[in-house]
């Protein structure tokens, strides 16, 4: 029960905070449901009809029972606005396709307007329902379409369709007008807000009247005090559609309790309070921009106070860019991991003063998804308190941060950060994921508490993902950004995986800049393919630019045999390094220098032998592979480009 005691106390911080909210991010009042409503009705204050339009993607928040809210089939009518089949006496008369639920609807409405909770603007509607023209009056507004006083459910005129059956959904091929839901407008001499699902006194009025129908007191088991108890638990929580529950209990036969328990009853009780106010509260919080959402799977982070917390799966870049702004002049071949260290303490830092979190404050973490259509699980749920949870978010990004390719302010980067969960998948399975949803799922499972608890990475996640990253031929020749996105999410994987591993004996700190003195095996193994590549791509011609080079052709089969593939490309290399000595001896004379000079690093044994490499190799070629982008030979020597500009070289003038 934690989980639901948690959003309970959120509910009325959440509120506190809707005044300054828009609309479609404010919690819900209790006793009421999100839904899309497709005919807006304006009426006067004798009920009297005015004027009626259709709506396009427009949600309203309607008051509702506690049976309606989580109705799913049979007829069970909203209070106030409802769909067509409910509010329409004329309903039947103009042949509707479903069983009307108007007496439901007209009786729930009277008790009500009977009731001393009654409202003006609820009395108007009454009056107007009662006259039993809805659909008449509809079908003369030309909002409802009809042929011999029977409804359309087919348009068979030539032109577009009607508004309505625009944004109506089809079943078995046909329209059912009778499903649109019509919400109401009263106009009252004197009163502002005419729409009556904005109007708080009506919101109020019906919460008053609702309460007071309940009588099975019980012990809440959340909150552990005698209340009304729930019958029935709210759905559409993730969106207006979604039917998935998290509580339901309406099976009473066979042997769904019985040898346990005299009554389901027994079982769990929750009250009609707590489940109304902790079901708008978890609606109200999935509409934050930091929930991660895959497919029907959810999860979220909060504040109990209501505050925002950040994204826990990514950074903001675009806060993020002013840090690396401040960090421009830093030397990237002896400091960028320190600097990178202190620029996610500055940001973070920043992000809890921002939105005054306190070190104490406490934070839930919850994980949701749907195993079929009518049923909600919850896959992850942690409390934790605001220091805790940004110190983990932190050392995820130093642990797995590596040099990403990012939009910043519109325009392509290369930053320092972990990538996001939607890119790891990406380079952890590519294309399988179009058909694939379970995997993808699994994957977030798995990797949700390494980011949140700080558990160490899954080695078959990890390995997966150097797969795709040598596997440089399955990329097309216009995927080279796709590949060098891949490269970057596998080095982040391995060097999260190196950090956080138990295995003491292969635990290990990589940073992200060029170990120059780094003498392993696999890890200069890497450098040199990237030199091998970078003076290949050089010394192609224009019209060759695309092609793949020798490098990358065999990158797959260099990690499998090392020493016998370096053979094959270092002699397929020969006229490669003849072109630029004819043209850029410069150049080629520091390519040729620096390779020699990795070669010395090897053991003789080492760099003889065929051993398999491990990860450790993709590292040494991405980081040689940036250094080489960042560096430029002047006057026979390796100098560093001036603030690290990502451009062609103009060969012509770093020789």
């Amino acid at each position: 029960m934690t989980w639901l005691t948690t959003l309970y106390k959120s509910y009325d911080e959440l509120e506190k905070r809707n005044a300054n909210l828009p609309f479609e991010q404010q919690v819900m009042p209790i006793c009421h449901t999100l839904q899309n409503a497709h005919i807006h009705i304006a009426i006067n204050s004798q009920g009297k009809f005015l004027r009626a339009e259709v709506l396009e993607k427009t949600q309203v928040v309607l008051p509702a029972t506690e049976q309606s809210a989580g109705r799913s089939s049979g007829l069970c009518a909203h209070a106030l606005a409802d769909k067509i089949q409910y509010i329409a006496k004329d309903y039947v008369e103009f042949g509707g396709i479903k069983k009307s639920g108007f007496e439901f609807y007209h009786a729930q409405l009277k008790a009500w307007c009977d009731s001393e909770f009654s409202h003006p603007a609820v009395s108007a509607v009454y009056q107007y329902i009662a006259k039993g023209t809805v659909v008449a009056d509809l079908i003369a507004e030309k909002v409802l379409y009809a042929q011999d006083r029977q409804l359309l459910t087919k348009w068979h005129d030539e032109g577009d369709s009607p508004a309505l059956l625009k944004i109506l959904p089809k079943e078995k091929g046909l329209f059912d007008q009778g499903s649109a839901l019509v919400c109401w407008s009263v106009e009252i001499p004197g009163e502002p807000q005419s729409k009556t699902w904005l109007d708080p006194s009506i919101q109020q009025s019906w919460i008053a009247f609702d309460s007071e129908n309940g009588d099975n007191t019980a012990l809440c088991y959340a909150t552990g005090e005698n209340k009304l108890v729930a019958s029935n638990h709210p759905a559409k929580i993730r969106h207006s559609g979604d039917k998935a529950k998290l509580i339901s209990a309406n099976d009473k036969s066979g042997y769904t309790f019985r040898g346990r328990f005299l009554s389901n009853d027994e079982a769990c009780n929750i009250s009609f309070e707590v489940t109304q106010k902790a079901h708008n509260a978890l609606r109200c919080l999935l509409t934050k921009q930091s929930v991660f959402r895959n497919d029907t799977q959810v999860y979220l982070a909060w504040a109990v106070s209501g505050k925002e917390v950040p994204k826990f799966n990514e950074l903001d870049l675009n806060d993020l860019a002013s840090f690396l702004e401040q960090t421009d002049n830093v030397d990237h071949t002896q400091d960028l991991g320190q600097a990178y260290a202190n620029q996610l303490k500055r940001y973070f830092k920043g992000i809890k003063t921002k939105n005054q979190l306190d070190d104490n404050e406490q934070i839930a973490l919850l994980g949701l998804d749907s195993a079929t259509p009518g049923r909600m699980g919850i896959l992850y749920y942690r409390e934790t308190i605001a220091k805790e949870f940004l110190a983990r978010l932190e050392q995820w990004h130093r642990d797995l941060g590596w040099q990403q390719r990012v939009k910043i302010n519109e325009q392509w980067q290369w930053v320092n950060s972990a990538p996001s969960l939607y890119r790891v998948l990406d380079g952890v399975y590519g294309d399988v994921l179009k058909s694939a949803d379970t995997l993808k799922k699994n994957l977030i499972t798995r990797l949700y508490p390494c980011i949140v608890e700080g558990k160490p990475i899954p080695q078959d996640i990890m390995q997966s993902a150097f797969h795709r990253a040598i596997n440089r031929v399955a990329y097309k020749s216009d995927q080279t950004w796709l590949w060098l996105q891949n490269v970057s999410i596998a080095c982040s994987l391995i060097k999260g995986f190196y950090t956080r591993t138990t295995n003491s004996i292969i635990r290990k700190e990589y940073p992200m800049a060029l170990q120059q003195d780094n003498t392993s095996r696999d890890y200069l193994f890497g450098r040199l393919l990237a030199l091998a590549n970078k003076v290949e791509k050089i010394a192609l011609s224009s019209s060759e630019a695309n092609r793949l080079t020798t490098a990358e052709r065999f990158m797959a089969q260099f990690v499998n045999r090392p020493s016998s593939t370096w053979l094959n490309i270092s002699n397929a290399l020969v006229p490669y390094q003849q072109r630029l000595f004819n043209n850029y001896q410069g150049y080629d004379k520091a390519t040729k220098a620096l390779i020699s000079q990795i070669t010395d690093m090897f053991e003789p044994a080492d760099f003889n032998s065929n051993q398999k490499l491990s990860p450790e190799f993709l590292l040494g070629f991405h980081n040689q592979m940036i250094w080489l982008e960042t560096h430029k030979v002047e006057k026979g020597q390796w100098v560093k480009k001036v603030n690290d500009e990502q451009v062609k070289e103009n060969l012509a003038e770093t020789v």
